[in-house]
């Protein structure tokens, strides 16, 4: 079994106790710093709502932000695929040719 360690993070004043592995603690201080910036960032935009309103616009960008990470690396993948495809009738084509 894994070994666990118990860190505190705060999300949009609110204290929680989460165990990760040691491995991953810096990557989650980022995320939670990251967070909470962009919770700050909307509290500034859009006055006069309530936190849970902020964590919510949070939770939105965020999925958004890993969606679109995920969809370019599929595009990525796509255009190597073609790339790789033209790359082989070219090769066929000069063979051909010789």
């Amino acid at each position: 079994m894994e070994s666990l360690i118990a860190a505190t993070v705060v999300i949009g004043d609110r204290s929680y106790r989460i165990k990760i592995r040691p491995e991953d603690e810096e990557v989650v201080r980022k995320t939670i710093k990251t967070i909470n910036d962009k919770i700050l960032e909307f509290r500034t935009q859009f006055a006069g709502k309530d936190m849970q309103d902020y964590i919510a616009m949070v939770l939105a960008w965020y999925a958004t932000e890993q969606n679109s990470a995920v969809a370019a690396e599929v595009e990525k993948i796509n255009l190597e695929d073609q790339l790789n495809s033209i790359e082989k009738i070219l090769d066929n084509q000069l063979k051909a040719n010789s």
